[in-house]
């Protein structure tokens, strides 16, 4: 007979008794949720929110067996071991009369211990409300005076980050980054993890500076207070996250969404600030040659048809949309927007916001839209066949319809909208305008400085003239003599530009267009048929403010295609 010796192994035992203890725990709440008709939860599952846990301070929670864990709008979610407690009571009738609602949860002991260990991070931040954090207007007033450019802003976030490191505070270091973009108008705040360090950057008129690298330690923290305040998950490290969060600095209410990525050397964060002033712009303001602007301005207010607009990511699109829907916004018109998101609030118009969690697309708020007896329609963006047929159709039934779409010029829109299925037919009937733009940066008018044009530059305005002279011979020109070069000074943070004017190029759908439109016809053949119209393509434009001293050569080479074809 062979004896077998069994070993016993402690550790994995108690493993098993702790786990067993645990479920036990969390089916013991269950029948206790029950019983006392409450919903159940188990806090291991979700992200607790330390903005609600600091409406009861810790030793009140502790007392009363509970701890508030989530907070959306004006409810407050709370986790309860009993609600027969007398100390819980008095909290919620204190809640009440801040007219705060809330929703009681059961649960285990473990969970309530998984939300008071969370209390430890409140100490190391401030308070802000859920989403929301509010700037008080003199703090802005203080930034404003303090930081008038990104080299005060520097010092300003370098000695923040000292004081952090000392501390272990960094709602400071935060609050000067967003109110540093916010001082010098940035339109984005990257950080970026690298080998050693982590890389501040602001997008300033469209280009990316260098602000300040900093500490991965410090890195860290700042990682978690966004994705806190963003409404992302801590222990998501390998998946990307989408969020936003608002500032408040006094009246003005500015959202920032945030991107979270996984990278080589940690997360990377962008930020984008959605400023309602830096879009605000009215129609007059857009910077469009006045010959163009009477052409917008008779399109955009036809009863029906199909306007677009064309162009990259982050070259305005969205804010010349916005200022077509003021200038066309009356109280005789019904003006309905599906966006993605809202980035200003317009008086008198209805705006809804895509959601891919409700299910609400920029499709099915069109199919909603149509219903409710619009005038005027505008979609962020045509993505898809669908969206498109409804569009057209719905500029066919007496709808004026502005939206946008991906191409790199306006006679690339045609084109686009065959491979989207559309019938060349009906898009001729419904499509009447199709503009394509881009943001190029203004000269700082402090720093530039007049300088001869090399032989190239010389030899390229010329054939460019040449061209604009075939499309439209009355035009009167400034004299190639000098052109203006970026210098750089501390009003333009010392990059010779200073804000950003509209390039614009535009195809109208007249019968020249529309009969080459039925032939499935290339951007080449849309852009010949149109010369007739008069009106300058975008690299044309942007020759024209640099002969205005408006901007530079290399401004325009960054934004258009100089080499491009001249038809």
């Amino acid at each position: 007979m062979i004896m077998m010796s069994a070993t016993f192994n402690e550790e994995k035992q108690k493993k098993i008794i702790d786990e067993l203890h645990l479920k036990e725990a969390e089916e013991l709440a269950q029948v206790l949720a029950k019983k006392y008709q409450l919903p159940y939860i188990d806090l291991s599952k979700i992200s607790i929110n330390t903005d609600a846990l600091r409406i009861v301070p810790e030793a009140e929670a502790r007392e009363a067996k509970m701890a508030p864990f989530r907070f959306v709008g004006n409810n407050l979610q709370i986790a309860v071991l009993s609600p027969n407690n007398n100390k819980l009571k008095n909290i919620l009738e204190d809640l009440k009369g801040k007219n705060c609602k809330f929703t009681l949860y059961l649960v285990s002991t473990t969970s309530l211990e998984r939300a008071f260990e969370r209390y430890t991070e409140i100490s190391a931040s401030r308070k802000t409300e859920a989403g929301l954090i509010e700037i008080s207007e003199d703090i802005i007033s203080d930034f404003l005076d303090k930081f008038k450019n990104l080299v005060q802003i520097r010092d300003g976030i370098k000695v923040e980050a000292e004081e952090a490191g000392k501390q272990g505070g960094i709602s400071g270091i935060l609050e000067i980054i967003l109110s540093g973009a916010l001082a010098i108008n940035a339109s984005d705040i990257h950080f970026e993890p690298q080998d050693e360090e982590v890389r501040l950057r602001y997008r300033l008129d469209g280009v990316l500076q260098d602000v300040v690298p900093f500490s991965h330690r410090l890195y860290k923290q700042l990682l978690s207070r966004v994705k806190l305040m963003s409404g992302l998950k801590l222990n998501i490290k390998q998946s990307a996250q989408d969020g936003r969060f608002s500032i408040k600095a006094g009246d003005l209410e500015i959202e920032i969404r945030t991107s979270v990525i996984p990278g080589a050397y940690g997360e990377s964060i962008v930020l984008r600030v959605l400023n309602p002033k830096s879009i605000a712009l009215s129609f007059e303001q857009l910077g469009v040659s006045d010959e163009l602007f009477r052409i917008f301005d008779r399109e955009i207010h036809k009863p029906n048809g199909l306007i677009l607009l064309t162009g990259p990511t982050g070259s305005g699109k969205t804010t010349t949309l916005y200022a077509f829907l003021k200038r066309v916004n009356s109280p005789e018109n019904k003006i309905i927007t599906i966006e993605d998101p809202i980035e200003y609030h317009l008086k008198g118009i209805s705006q809804t916001q895509v959601s891919k969690e409700k299910g609400y697309t920029f499709l099915s708020g069109l199919r909603s839209a149509l219903r409710q007896d619009p005038d005027i329609i505008m979609v962020g963006e045509i993505r898809d066949t669908e969206t498109a047929k409804i569009a057209i159709n719905s500029a066919l039934t007496g709808h004026l319809v502005f939206s946008t779409l991906h191409t790199n010029n306006s006679a690339g829109a045609i084109p686009r909208l065959i491979d989207l299925e559309i019938n060349p037919k009906v898009m001729s009937s419904s499509l009447t305008l199709s503009i394509a733009q881009r943001l190029a940066r203004k000269l700082c008018p402090y720093c530039k400085q007049a300088d001869d044009p090399s032989s190239f530059e010389r030899n390229l305005i010329e054939q460019v003239i040449v061209s604009i002279k075939k499309k439209k011979p009355e035009m009167e020109l400034p004299k190639l003599e000098k052109v203006y070069r970026p210098t750089g000074c501390d009003k333009c943070n010392q990059t010779g530009y200073h804000g950003r004017q509209g390039l614009f190029e535009a195809v109208i759908m007249d019968e020249a267009v529309s009969e080459v439109a039925i032939k499935n016809p290339s951007e080449r053949e849309i852009k010949v048929a149109s010369i007739s119209q008069g009106i300058l393509d975008m690299r044309q434009d942007g020759i024209v403010k640099v002969l205005e001293g408006i901007t530079s050569i290399e401004e325009i080479g960054r934004v258009v295609d100089l080499n491009e074809e001249i038809i």
